[in-house]
């Protein structure tokens, strides 16, 4: 795996594909600066070599031109985090774009605008790839959260430096960190699967059976596997068309050697919503007019004794409605849990959009081995796919 810790970036540009895709409040303040934080270190590293940089990104999904979109409101920011003044072009393409690059001294940094203000972007249009790649002497790919889109600054433009393209620092710790799972994990290896639908993790099921020692299925996808079996669910989100594959997935992981851990009893309430009446009661006899919205007590402890005997952890996934306070105890109890597992030793993987929120949310993310930055992207790997961004700087 080619890293910019392989290379000396004395005297050279480097063009550096980040996502710095962040959320923006009502004054176009930043909220949350993890993903500006986490290319920090490729950044720190080109410019000690005495390098300088062009950052390239997306922010949202615009139509076209929109000023909301704009990464000229991120710059503030990017300049605290780096501690150094960012320079900032309003476009990514034209005299503009090419001149500011040209000027760009050692030790500088450039900031181009939206890529996505052009939709030769995520056409992954060859030329607009070869006019970006023009800009710069070497090519870094340190954005996850898009490594599985086939976007002109994502995958194309590696083509235009065959002997100079690398993964930056981040993108290069999330390939460890899924193969430490998926190819070099030390057992017993646990999957901790929550979240809503059974349906947007079959593929990663099928996926990683080979690989676990355990599988505890949490959220609202335990009520499918609940009904599938003859339980008595009430009023719990369920997808009916996915039962039978349901008992599938619990068949093959049977003759696989899984063991499966589904919750056996649960936090009940008579309305979503945080007021509810609630009931602690049986997985599989929730009364009509009642559904399932957190993991239950006992089936805490069960899960508990499970995380703390596993080497390896996958979690991705909440437990319940984390969102609700009422509803997050089973979320947060699981997450310290996987903590006190990491500190004995585990390697501990957390990832995916709601359990990534929930670990920042509890203050867990420093107690976890890894925090992953793309969703869409972990999944994808986790689902077996060799992901365009990354398949383009090993070619």
């Amino acid at each position: 795996m080619k890293t910019i810790q392989d290379f000396d970036f004395k005297g050279k540009k480097a063009l550096i594909r980040v996502d710095f895709n962040v959320p923006l409040d009502e004054q176009f303040n930043v909220t949350d600066a993890t993903r500006i934080e986490a290319a920090k270190p490729t950044i720190d590293k080109i410019l000690a070599d005495g390098g300088s940089v062009i950052l390239m990104s997306h922010l949202g999904r615009p139509k076209g031109k929109e000023d909301k979109y704009s990464l000229r409101h991120i710059v503030k920011k990017t300049e605290e985090v780096l501690g150094r003044e960012v320079r900032f072009v309003d476009d990514s393409r034209g005299p503009v774009a090419q001149s500011a690059a040209a000027a760009l001294q050692p030790g500088e940094v450039l900031l181009l605008e939206n890529l996505r203000f052009y939709k030769e972007e995520e056409a992954g249009d060859e030329g607009f790839a070869k006019e970006l790649a023009s800009y710069g002497d070497v090519y870094v790919n340190d954005a996850f959260g898009t490594a599985h889109r086939a976007h002109a600054s994502t995958t194309i433009i590696a083509k235009f430096f065959p002997d100079a393209k690398m993964f930056g620092t981040l993108l290069a710790k999330e390939i460890e960190a899924l193969e430490k799972v998926l190819k070099n994990s030390e057992k017993p290896v646990t999957a901790v699967l929550g979240g809503s639908k059974v349906s947007s993790k079959i593929t990663v099921i099928e996926n990683i059976l080979d690989k676990i020692d355990h599988m505890i299925i949490g959220g609202g996808m335990t009520y499918t596997f609940i009904k599938a079996q003859g339980g008595r669910i009430g009023d719990s989100i369920c997808e009916d068309d996915k039962q039978e594959l349901a008992l599938e997935i619990l068949a093959k992981a049977k003759e696989r050697g899984v063991q499966v851990h589904l919750p056996v009893d649960v936090v009940a309430a008579d309305a979503f919503d945080n007021n509810a009446q609630t009931q602690v009661v049986a997985v599989n006899a929730i009364p009509d007019g009642w559904q399932g919205l957190d993991a239950g007590p006992e089936s805490l402890k069960r899960f508990r004794e499970v995380i703390l005997a596993s080497k390896t952890i996958l979690w991705n996934g909440p437990l319940g409605v984390f969102e609700m306070e009422n509803f997050s105890h089973g979320t947060i109890s699981l997450g310290n849990d996987i903590a006190e597992a990491t500190r004995s030793g585990a390697f501990s993987l957390v990832g995916g959009g709601d359990s990534v929120s929930a670990v920042k949310q509890f203050g867990l993310e420093p107690k976890m081995s890894y925090v992953s930055t793309g969703g869409g992207a972990m999944l994808e790997m986790l689902e077996g796919r060799t992901l365009p961004g990354i398949a383009a700087i090993q070619e």
